[in-house]
C-alpha cells in the first residue's frame, strides 16, 4: 500500500482529502504544519506529499525546500493563491504539481495518481537515449515508434493530433500562430483554419491533460497562438 502524507493546518481539509484517498486504496498520514511533515518523512516511508503553502511554524514552501535536500518524492502543493507567480514559485522550488483552493477532490485524486505513476512506474520512453524522443515534464513522444505517453501511460492520438503535438513539443516555449500550425501540418495555405486547428487542439488537451481547462502542457497565448510550456 502506498503512503500519502497530507499536510494542512485546516483539519477539515485534511480529513476530506483522506476520505477520497482512502477510497482509492491509499494509506493517509496526517500532519498540520511543515515541521510535522518533516518529522513524518524522516521516520516513515512516504510515497507522495500533499502540502499547503500557508501554515504555522513552517510553511509549505520552506518544508518543500527542506524535503528536496534529501528526497525526490512527488510533492503537490495546495494554496488559496491562484496567481501564476505562486504556481511558478512552487514548481521552481521542487514541487511536482500545484492545485489551487478550492479544488475538486476528484481532480486532486487524478493528479495524485498521475504523480505516483511517474514515481513508481517511470516510462521507458523517458529513459530512452534515442534522439527521436522528446520530453516535457511527464509528456514524452517517441517519434521512431510514433508513441506518446503521459506519466508513463500511452495516449492514443490521431495522425493530425500527433503531428501538431510533435511540432509544439519539438519547439518547447515557442508560440505558433494558428496559420503556422495549419501550414506546417496540412502543407497548404491557411484559409479559414481557425476552427480546424482549435478543434484538434481541444482534442489533444482532452487526451494529455488531467484538467483540459487548466492545461499543464498545451497553452494558449491569447491573440497569438499556442505553445507547449517548457518545464
Amino acid at each position: 500500500m502506498l503512503n500519502i502524507l497530507v499536510c494542512d493546518d485546516d483539519k477539515e481539509i485534511v480529513d476530506a482529502i483522506e476520505i477520497y484517498l482512502m477510497h482509492e486504496g491509499y494509506h493517509v498520514i496526517k500532519a498540520y504544519n511543515g515541521e510535522e511533515a518533516l518529522e513524518v518523512i524522516s521516520s516513515e516511508e512516504v510515497h507522495l506529499l500533499i502540502i499547503d503553502v500557508m501554515m504555522p511554524k513552517m510553511d509549505g514552501i520552506h518544508a518543500t525546500l527542506k524535503i528536496r535536500e534529501k528526497s525526490s518524492i512527488p510533492i503537490i502543493i495546495l494554496s488559496a493563491k491562484t496567481e501564476d507567480t505562486d504556481k511558478i514559485l512552487g514548481l521552481n522550488i521542487g514541487a511536482d504539481d500545484y492545485v489551487a483552493k478550492p479544488f475538486n477532490p476528484l481532480e486532486l485524486v487524478a493528479r495524485v495518481k498521475s504523480q505516483l505513476r511517474r514515481y513508481t512506474q517511470l516510462g521507458t520512453m523517458a529513459e530512452s537515449e534515442s534522439d527521436a524522443v522528446y520530453q516535457v515534464g511527464g509528456l514524452a513522444i517517441n517519434d521512431d515508434l510514433k508513441e506518446v505517453t503521459v506519466d508513463g501511460e500511452y495516449v492514443k492520438l490521431t495522425p493530425i493530433e500527433y503531428n501538431i503535438l510533435l511540432l509544439l513539443v519539438k519547439n518547447q516555449g515557442k508560440v505558433f500562430s494558428i496559420d503556422q500550425i495549419y501550414e506546417s501540418i496540412w502543407n497548404e495555405n491557411a484559409i479559414g483554419a481557425d476552427n480546424t486547428v482549435a478543434v484538434h487542439i481541444r482534442h489533444i488537451r482532452e487526451k494529455i491533460e488531467i484538467n483540459p481547462k487548466e492545461p499543464r502542457y498545451l497553452k494558449v497565448v491569447w491573440g497569438v497562438g499556442y505553445k507547449v510550456e517548457k518545464q
